[in-house]
């Protein structure tokens, strides 16, 4: 569950009138915070729903994120710049991992990274019969757990995003309420584990 909650962190509102490099670096000139809700399925290569979780999300580049996850269960993710904190109450556990272990060619990467995205991946457009406009970003390393991530948008906001895993699973959130460079707080990007909490560092 940890891999899969940590590879959650993706990309968000793009321009849809350039074409797939050109709206990626738009999207870093032109974002600096975004807040959303979310709702996430995940689905075997068989096509079985293994996970179905809604939560919030806010971030503020570069390297800082918060996941919050509230149905079926509680679980929080917080990027304070450095480190990445994956908070579980119900196991009573705190894993930490440094953010750059996290970023790489991951995911995370696109939302969360550098702005020389086209160093880590390769983008290009993606054709589909229906209203969105994607683009799909495959990661030029080989290690990096994941096939291919497809985003699809709409305008100029990101509402659905598909991720292949080397495993076969495809991991799918469709956002709302998605608020694009709004005010937040510097204190949700800060965590501290609570007492008696079992924190595991790797």
């Amino acid at each position: 569950m940890c891999r899969c909650l940590m590879l959650l962190l993706l990309i968000w509102p793009l321009f849809v009138h350039a074409d797939a490099a050109q709206r990626v670096h738009d999207f870093f000139q032109s974002t600096t915070t975004l807040r959303a809700k979310f709702h996430q399925t995940v689905v075997d290569s068989r096509g079985r729903k293994m996970q179905e979780v809604t939560g919030s999300m806010q971030l503020q580049r570069p390297g800082r994120f918060r996941w919050d996850y509230d149905k079926p269960y509680v679980q929080l993710i917080v990027g304070d710049g450095q480190k990445v904190w994956l908070y579980d109450p119900e196991l009573n556990q705190v894993t930490v991992r440094p953010l750059g272990k996290v970023l790489g060619s991951s995911p995370a990467a696109l939302l969360a990274g550098s702005k020389d995205v086209d160093k880590t991946f390769n983008l290009k457009d993606e054709t589909r019969q229906d209203q969105l406009e994607w683009v799909e970003a495959v990661p030029k390393e080989k290690e990096s757990g994941f096939e291919k991530v497809l985003l699809g948008f709409k305008g100029d906001l990101l509402e659905k995003m598909e991720m292949y895993d080397s495993f076969g699973q495809v991991t799918t959130i469709e956002f709302s309420s998605l608020e694009r460079n709004p005010v937040l707080q510097a204190q949700s990007f800060k965590f501290s584990p609570p007492p008696g909490v079992d924190v595991l560092s790797e």
